[in-house]
């Protein structure tokens, strides 16, 4: 396997950070080209120190100074704004983009890298949620790969290497249930943050957190991975597993089904999709089933959860809806963590906008970039 340059959009959160414990494990295999943060300047810094990329961006740009005069030293080029992202992303030195920003905002760099010609491992599922088609037709074009690094995702993904001309019946993705598994209306109308940011598996950052709480983290998936692996509605199922164990499964058309199990650990599935089509070695913990003699599934309540019940309502609906779904959440979530509404609130919040927001049947980039500042709009006056 040739050497590959990285880089790392996100690299101070959750998945940014496991990415780079990975790339540390396998350095004659990856070097670190761009790393980029948002408001984390000095884990930022660190990281730069000892990965030595050849370019750092902070999309803050008041933190600019600080991060430059840090590594000025060490000849590493510093740039700031989001602007940046989208440029650094084109540099001919890098063979592939971990898109690990969190929302909206990691749509126009990954636009930028497909156009580049860049592979992309990709951990903002906001992007095919918000632009799947368009995503979709961009890869198809310039021949990129998209590898998916959420593990539910990637469990597909891994499913499905080998069955090419086999075609999909249905695929399962699982969800844990989050901290609120079981809970009902009247329990939820008073959960604080600190409450619903406690996932009992996984360890991700705070508004991947509160999604999974919400089951909007599961709409979003269920959304991507019609994109991905190319899906009618009805061919996407969720069903909730506690243990996460079970990443995710796929049936075939003769009704065998396949899935991928494992301990929660998202290093494996990043280390798949930046070694594809090699599977590296490593000395993650491994799963073993007398550690887990029960495994169990039950059906998710979308009674309660309503933002599940809204993504496929946006899948069957299409156009600029999922897009809609994708601003208000974020708008909400953000909220949410701020103590300015309820846990609760939150659904109605989008609900509310996929009623409000102007409905787009065929919308291109323009009308996405529309839409998203439109919904934010709404979203804000209902808070």
């Amino acid at each position: 396997m040739q050497k590959r340059n990285i880089a790392i959009l996100g690299s101070t959160g959750s998945i940014g950070t496991q990415a780079l414990e990975v790339i540390e494990a396998n350095e004659d295999l990856f070097a670190v080209e761009v790393l980029t943060a948002q408001n984390n300047a000095d884990l930022l810094i660190e990281q730069a120190v000892r990965f030595m990329p050849n370019v750092v961006v902070i999309a803050n740009e008041s933190l600019y100074d600080k991060v430059n005069a840090a590594l000025d030293p060490l000849d590493i080029k510093v740039y700031a704004g989001v602007n940046a992202l989208g440029s650094v992303v084109e540099n001919e030195n890098v063979h592939m983009v971990l898109t690990a920003l969190v929302g909206y905002v990691g749509l126009i760099p990954t636009i930028r890298a497909i156009k580049a010609k860049k592979h992309i491992a990709l951990a903002n599922k906001e992007t095919l949620v918000v632009a799947g088609e368009l995503i979709t037709q961009l890869a198809l074009e310039n021949r990129v790969d998209i590898l998916p690094v959420d593990s539910e995702h990637s469990a597909i993904f891994q499913c499905l290497v080998g069955e090419q001309i086999n075609p999909i019946e249905k695929i399962i993705l699982t969800a844990s249930g989050g901290p609120f598994r079981g809970k009902d209306r009247s329990f939820l109308q008073n959960v604080k943050k600190e409450q619903a940011l406690k996932h009992p598996n996984w360890d991700m950052g705070a508004k991947i957190t509160i999604d999974s709480a919400s089951l909007m983290n599961k709409g979003l998936e269920v959304i991507e991975a019609k994109w991905l692996f190319d899906l009618q509605p009805e061919q996407i199922e969720v069903i909730v597993h506690p243990q996460s164990i079970v990443h995710s499964l796929v049936q075939f058309e003769d009704g065998s089904i396949k899935a991928q199990l494992g301990l929660p650990d998202m290093k494996l599935p990043i280390q798949y999709a930046l070694g594809f089509p090699q599977r590296l070695a490593s000395d993650f913990p491994r799963f073993s089933f007398l550690d887990f003699p029960e495994l169990t599934f039950e059906k998710p309540d979308r009674q309660t959860f309503r933002n599940l019940g809204f993504a496929f309502e946006a899948l069957q609906k299409g156009g600029n809806i999922a897009c809609i779904v994708n601003a208000a959440n974020e708008i909400a979530v953000d909220a949410f963590l701020k103590d300015k509404t309820g846990f609760l609130e939150m659904s109605d919040i989008i609900e509310k906008c996929m009623n409000q927001v102007s409905f787009i049947q065929k919308p291109d980039l323009d009308d996405y970039i529309q839409t998203d500042e439109e919904t934010r709009k709404v979203a804000t006056s209902l808070l």
